[in-house]
């Protein structure tokens, strides 16, 4: 499939062709398309008249959602429901798997807080051992989270980041995955940083719960994500947050007072209503315009944007570069060491280049309508 990124940037993104700014900062937050804009302001100015809204601008903003997700990563929409954030799916995880005293929560140091808070209280509320693999360098030891997998018996849970949000260390979840079934072990990722440069097909890469919040990568509003539930595990997990909608009874709004606590059987009896419908309405778009471009189209010219990259520090040895030249292990975070950061960071500033410091690096996080231009001047802004 052909993409012409000149016109998609006139269309969606016409600041950027406008020279407003060179927007490599996807890691942080994702600038809204126009359409998605446009989807957002028709049902903003809906909600702020409700009598104007009707029966299809509730539930099926919400089915939609759940729907292109679902195709997104290649599972039923059984298995998807929408959260507000990562954190809310990673909490659902490590409230509602069964594991406990004496259990070990297997993890890497290096993860971003959102992936380890909620484990460190539920493993010290259940009396289980929340432990972080040490990094070698700056990268996680994944043939050491294996060994651990295959070895420790103790281990009932690995919970870990896709992508370093930090470093763009990207594990083989397909690897992780398969030694994680063969042990029983469950198996838990914090997709964030992942999805959107990089596809995924969970119907063949073993994952029991993944949590995505929308908004970066995925060029969404705040406030909006999802999890996906393992199909298998849907029906035996109990949720500890329990919405108004979890159950089958509550669907009928003709009968709310015949109270019957059974679940639907689907991942909606982990949703807690009410969600926001118009940054939902929002987020079902923007995942649409990932379906419309195509995921692994948008992957390939990431992947392209980072063999630059490297390319570039291979060329320029004053620039060290933190994240895999593997194209396997890397996705859209670019991360980088240079002399003088604090710099190199005005450098960029000045010439309206939006990026951030992650642990005393520059990360440089371009996404699919970036232009090879606009990264290459970053790049060279990191020389002074």
């Amino acid at each position: 499939m052909s993409f012409d990124a000149g016109a998609f940037r006139a269309r969606e993104y016409p600041w950027a062709e406008r020279g407003e700014s060179v927007f490599l900062n996807h890691a942080s937050t994702g600038p809204l398309p126009q359409r998605t804009r446009d989807v957002m302001a028709a049902y903003g100015l809906k909600r702020a008249e409700p009598f104007r809204l009707g029966m299809d601008d509730f539930y099926p903003v919400f089915e939609r959602a759940r729907g292109n997700v679902a195709k997104l990563l290649h599972v039923p929409m059984r298995t998807i429901a929408l959260m507000s954030n990562t954190s809310h799916g990673i909490n659902l995880a490590a409230r509602a798997l069964p594991y406990g005293a004496g259990d070990v929560v297997l993890s890497v140091h290096g993860e971003f807080p959102a992936n380890v808070y909620p484990w460190m209280a539920a493993a010290k509320r259940r009396g289980a051992e929340h432990r972080l693999l040490p990094l070698v360098g700056d990268w996680p030891d994944e043939s050491a989270v294996l060994r651990a997998i295959e070895t420790d018996a103790r281990i009932k849970v690995v919970a870990l980041s896709w992508v370093s949000y930090w470093s763009g260390y990207t594990f083989d979840l397909a690897a992780i995955g398969a030694a994680c079934k063969a042990r029983g072990i469950w198996f838990v990722v914090d997709g964030i940083q992942g999805l959107g440069p990089l596809t995924l097909d969970l119907s063949k890469v073993h994952v029991d719960i993944f949590a995505n919040g929308a908004q970066k990568w995925l060029l969404s509003p705040w406030g909006c994500g999802f999890v996906y539930v393992r199909d298998e595990l849907v029906e035996l997990l109990e949720p500890e947050e329990v919405g108004w909608t979890a159950q089958a009874a509550s669907l009928d709004y003709t009968h709310f007072l015949d109270y019957d606590p059974a679940y639907l059987p689907d991942a909606r009896r982990f949703e807690v209503l009410t969600l926001d419908y118009v940054h939902f309405c929002a987020m079902a778009e923007s995942v649409q315009l990932f379906l419309d471009v195509g995921p692994a189209l948008i992957a390939s010219r990431v992947a392209a944007l980072a063999d630059r990259a490297v390319a570039f520090a291979d060329a320029h040895p004053a620039v060290t570069l933190v994240t895999p030249r593997d194209r396997t292990r890397r996705a859209g975070v670019l991360t980088f060491r240079v002399a003088d950061t604090a710099a190199a960071t005005a450098r960029l500033a000045a010439a309206k280049v939006d990026h951030v410091v992650r642990e005393g690096c520059v990360r440089l996080s371009p996404h699919f309508y970036n232009t090879a231009d606009e990264l290459d001047l970053a790049l060279g802004l990191l020389l002074g």
